[in-house]
């Protein structure tokens, strides 16, 4: 609870990371109920100007610093969802250096890590979450709902090392729930396992995120390049940009209701992601390039790396013909993990499923991040408003 110590008023905070981002786990109930006290308290917590914008994005007043993924504020509550089973329910704010406006419109996977470490942290949760290790968690930003498993080791949590990251830390799988057709309502937006462009054969996948998988060898290259160098070879990446052309149109994807253009697929910052593939060289199943599309990637977006990883596991695909070292997914259902090499280090990504009669049925997919508590205590509030002293003063008095 806020306490009130030489005058001041201080909040309590949870600083983490959650993969390759850091920031603050607030409970809910005692933050501010009135959005612009809420937002102010955000702004004393992280060190923004309190009104407009400065050149100054140091955040030395506050637990923030400059880039954005550490600046970002999870508000987490616990609730039951509708099978009755605990599910953390998380409102993330997301801050930028020098900035008073907040963005509320989105969520943040990585910071998503840290969740289930909060909830035991904090007693809401046994250590053992539900037996499974699983716990649900819903985001009110996106409505989107995943599911984090944690796994123990011993008298503690079992470790998990991930690109970005140096070392081993307390591992969590982030599973995305119903994950199959993100954009085009099918894994398969063509209706094939690949199809041929040109002199290029690739799989075209929609989990997680639609992606144009290709062989980096049918352009002379290995999977292994920089992405700068890639990005920088304008033959390589003019036909690159083709490829993804008529393959977007082909998968028939959408923008505000109807058909993207030819067009708008070139120009397109988003969809399709692309990526080239190789075998794998560095003690992964696969090795990639991944580009989003109009730049190359330094490491592997997770929403990618679970396609690219249902895609190794689906006879037929271009990924599944050069993975290396992998299960294949049983009749009765099972789960494998893919280790993806990219230009940061390995990926793994999780995916849950089973051989059908008629393909490969992706039930979940899931990317492995790290999770850290850095450290719990309480920030002076200093320069709090009256109101917002008002509304601290009334938080100290709510009971769990």
């Amino acid at each position: 609870m806020p306490r009130y110590i030489n005058g001041t008023w201080e909040f309590p905070v949870l600083h983490v990371r959650g993969g390759t981002s850091t920031g603050l786990i607030i409970w809910d109930r005692i933050a501010p109920k009135a959005l612009e006290l809420r937002e102010e308290l955000l702004r004393h917590l992280m060190g923004l100007p309190l009104q407009g914008a400065t050149s100054d994005t140091k955040q030395i007043t506050g637990l923030g610093r400059g880039p954005a993924t550490s600046n970002k504020v999870f508000f987490a509550a616990m609730a039951m969802n509708d099978r009755g089973e605990p599910r953390i329910v998380s409102t993330l704010a997301q801050l930028a250096g020098g900035k008073s406006q907040i963005d509320w419109s989105v969520n943040c996977g990585n910071m998503s890590a840290a969740l289930p470490y909060w909830a035991i942290d904090q007693h809401f949760l046994p250590r053992e979450l539900d037996g499974k290790g699983e716990v649900e968690i819903f985001n009110t930003n996106t409505k989107a709902i995943m599911t984090g498993r944690v796994a123990l080791d011993g008298d503690g949590f079992a470790f998990a090392q991930i690109p970005g990251v140096d070392g081993e830390f307390p591992g969590v799988d982030l599973f995305m729930a119903n994950p199959v057709g993100a954009k085009t309502g099918k894994a398969l937006p063509t209706g094939n396992t690949s199809d041929r462009f040109g002199d290029y054969t690739v799989s075209c996948v929609d989990v997680a995120v639609p992606m144009v998988i290709a062989r980096a060898s049918e352009f002379g290259k290995t999977g292994t390049e920089s992405p700068k160098d890639l990005r920088n070879d304008e033959v390589f990446f003019s036909a690159l940009k083709k490829l993804w052309i008529e393959a977007g149109l082909k998968m028939g994807l959408t923008t505000k209701g109807r058909p993207m253009t030819a067009d708008e697929l070139a120009n397109s910052e988003t969809i399709p992601k692309v990526c080239i593939v190789g075998p794998p060289v560095n003690g992964g199943n696969i090795s990639t390039r991944y580009f989003t599309p109009q730049t190359g990637h330094d490491t592997m977006a997770v929403t990618g790396g679970c396609c690219l990883a249902a895609a190794c596991l689906m006879p037929g695909t271009v990924a599944y013909e050069l993975a290396q070292g992998l299960p294949a997914l049983s009749a009765s259902g099972s789960e494998a993990q893919v280790d993806i090499e990219n230009p940061a280090g390995i990926l793994s990504a999780t995916i849950e499923g089973r051989q059908t009669n008629t393909g490969t049925l992706i039930t979940r997919a899931a990317y492995k991040r790290s999770a850290q508590i850095l450290l719990r205590g309480y920030v002076p509030v200093y320069r709090a408003s009256a109101a917002l002293k008002e509304a601290l003063s009334e938080a100290a008095n709510v009971t769990a």
